[in-house]
């Protein structure tokens, strides 16, 4: 069953280099029980871990059945492990959280069976254990607990068991009944291979091999083994060998989420406080991008109200010295400039502009309010086509009609919930009809848009401001690429119609102002807000990942054991890898869920409380949970890797 040639196993311990086992050659029958016995120091340990593929020699080689595995990977050793030997350790390396059931049925997750726990429960019930499955390590003997582990040895059939001081942490009568089922095993045909340091427990073996120093120096046979064919042994090794390595497995991965959480329930304040760091961190993002999201919407409903495609024309200033004059000190804007505007190709429509403020009363109710004076033309242009009533013609316009379309403010200021329609309010005691409502666009950082009475241009002029001139020419580009051309093109035709030749004067003179530029500036300005938010959350995250992957490097170095344990088991890297992955994912996950949830609810408080605008974006729900789930994958990769590499019989031997 077991050939050694010539092992041989060097420690370095600085410039010193231990063997602790120096040139062992042996030969292990099939069926044999063999014990190992030597002081401590003499190899007897080292040996046994060669034997069971849970170290490697420095030197030598190892036929198992018949076939060289001296040279496998680590995840074909653990294949092996897992289908050929079954492991009885003296510290029993029962998981603290799980049944005796779960422990014993713990090797049938690494094999890949996908079956009950039936094979376990027959296990258990031949060592005796069939009224404790359900009871946890702490609840069970020293004796039970040896038993566990036989029964884990067994669940998978193994053609070795390998037990390393089964019955040292024994008292009297439990050793003979652990020495009793390795006995039935070995009647069973099972291989046995058993290192003690006791005679008495030795004496029950068929065969003693003495070690000292790394060296066999007795190997005495008391019981005669008959020859036993290996075909089968030999066919199952050579198929292990170079099995295919699985990188999923539904059991695997359940097992590993049932560990997870028993895991964080195990550890519940450390694991709350590394979830809190991701759920502060998802909650910020939240928050601040509904914060960022909300004010971009709102800026941009406002900037819809100045209209699309749109130029201002006003007067430009004089400087004198470094003085500014008042504006309109160089030109007058007037009806002839607006016409000779409105017949430029690339112009839609053109409307001229007056502005000032005026007392307006209705019965008791009066408010001081802005006045604009405008063209017909400037309700499609500003978005400001009434959303009750009509707004004021061309005809009226040309006959200085008193009509007054209003903004939702003034209504609410003159009428309250009262239908303005039809109604005469006086303006600086001239009386006005009521011809419409302005449709509403909120307040913005300088002023309340809402706050305002539309009249025809003339009727402003010349009935109420004394004006002569205009104040302000709104002219809409046909379309958006060509708006920086049109904007020259105005220009260059008042330039004309005032004979401006000099480009300095010209400056002076005319100010026409792309409010395509105002809108971008704006959304530039919002956009830098929001990436300033979001990457302020960001660094919450990035902390909150930083909590998690130091809690999980706590995790490996008190789970070493168990690691281990699951290794000597079958565990490969990956299956190793993915457990603490899966526990690293989990907390990010229920974090991030949590801080969604909290973000949402304190996005909405903002807006009950302080009336600003927010809004929750899908995307940002998306980012924030992406993002979350990143977290937890990045930051457990460094400490599942780290545990993943781990030795077994290093891990195992772990204080």
């Amino acid at each position: 069953m077991i050939e050694l040639t010539n092992i041989i196993k060097t420690y370095s311990s600085g410039e010193t280099e231990v063997r602790a086992v120096n040139g062992v050659t042996l030969l292990i029958a099939s069926g044999e029980f063999v014990a190992i016995m030597g002081a401590s120091g003499s190899g007897k340990s080292t040996l046994m871990h060669i034997l069971g593929l849970l170290d490697r020699p420095s030197e030598g080689s190892y036929r198992l059945a018949g076939c060289d595995i001296t040279h496998l990977s680590d995840d074909e050793r653990a294949a092996l492990r897992n289908r050929t030997i079954g492991f009885v350790f003296q510290q029993f390396h029962l998981l603290a959280r799980k049944t005796a059931l779960d422990n014993a049925a713990l090797p049938l997750v690494y094999a890949g069976i996908h079956a009950s726990k039936q094979k376990a429960v027959e296990e258990l019930t031949a060592v005796g254990l069939q009224h404790r499955l359900h009871h946890r390590p702490n609840q069970l003997s020293g004796g039970q607990q040896q038993r566990v582990a036989i029964a884990r040895a067994l669940v998978n059939d193994p053609l070795i068991i390998m037990a390393d001081e089964p019955t040292g942490n024994l008292d009297t009568k439990s050793k003979g009944e652990i020495i009793d089922i390795l006995k039935d095993l070995n009647r069973r045909g099972k291989t046995i291979v058993m290192v003690t340091h006791e005679p008495d427990m030795a004496a029950h073996a068929g065969r003693v091999i003495v070690m000292r120093d790394g060296v066999v120096i007795s190997d005495e046979r008391h019981k005669k083994v008959e020859a036993v064919n290996n075909d089968d042994a030999y066919q199952i090794v050579k198929q292990l060998r170079h099995a295919a390595v699985r990188t999923f497995d539904q059991d695997k991965f359940k097992d590993s989420f049932r560990q997870a959480l028993e895991a964080m329930l195990g550890n519940k304040l450390r694991s709350f406080l590394s979830i809190l760091g991701i759920l502060i961190g998802v909650t910020a993002v939240i928050a601040m991008l509904a914060l960022g999201t909300g004010a971009q919407d709102s800026i941009q409903k406002q900037l819809s109200s100045l209209g699309s495609n749109l130029l201002m024309v006003r007067p430009g200033q004089m400087r004198v010295q470094g003085v500014a004059l008042e504006s309109g000190s160089v030109t007058r804007l007037t009806f002839q400039d607006m016409q000779a505007i409105a017949r430029i190709a690339s112009v839609r429509r053109v409307s001229a502009s007056v502005s000032g403020r005026v007392q307006a009363v209705y019965g008791s109710s009066n408010t001081n309010t802005q006045i604009e004076g405008v063209n017909p033309e400037y309700a499609p242009m500003r978005a400001s086509i009434p959303v009750v009533g009509r707004f004021f013609t061309e005809e009226e316009v040309r006959s200085r009609e008193k009509v007054a379309v209003l903004g939702a403010t003034v209504v609410t200021n003159l009428f309250g919930d009262k239908d303005p329609i039809g109604e005469t309010i006086k303006i600086n005691m001239n009386n006005f009809k009521v011809i419409g409502i302005a449709p509403p666009k909120g307040g913005s950082s300088w002023r309340d848009q809402d706050d305002i009475i539309l009249l025809p241009v003339t009727t402003a002029m010349y009935r109420l401001l004394g004006k002569t001139y205009i104040d302000t020419i709104y002219v809409e580009g046909v379309s958006a690429d060509l708006l920086d051309e049109t904007q020259e093109e105005v220009k260059q035709t008042l330039l004309t119609r005032y004979r401006i030749k000099n480009a300095s004067e010209g400056d002076e003179a005319v100010d026409v102002r792309n409010m395509a530029d105002l809108k971008a500036a704006l959304e530039t300005t919002t956009k830098t807000m929001s990436m300033l938010l979001g990457s302020i959350a960001a660094i919450s995250l990035l902390v909150g990942g930083i909590g998690i992957m130091n809690i999980m490097l706590v995790s490996v170095t008190e789970r070493t054991r168990e690691i281990g344990l699951r290794k000597s088991i079958g565990a490969t890297r990956t299956d190793i890898l993915m457990q603490f992955m899966v526990e690293s994912v989990l907390m990010a996950t229920i974090g991030g869920v949590a801080g969604i949830l909290l973000g949402s609810g304190i996005s909405l408080l903002i807006t009950l409380v302080a009336g600003w605008t927010v809004k929750i974006a899908i995307s940002s729900v998306l980012l924030a949970t992406g993002f979350s789930l990143i977290v937890g994958m990045v930051f457990g990769i460094w400490p599942a890797n780290k545990a993943a590499r781990l030795n077994p019989i290093d891990a195992l031997r772990y204080d």
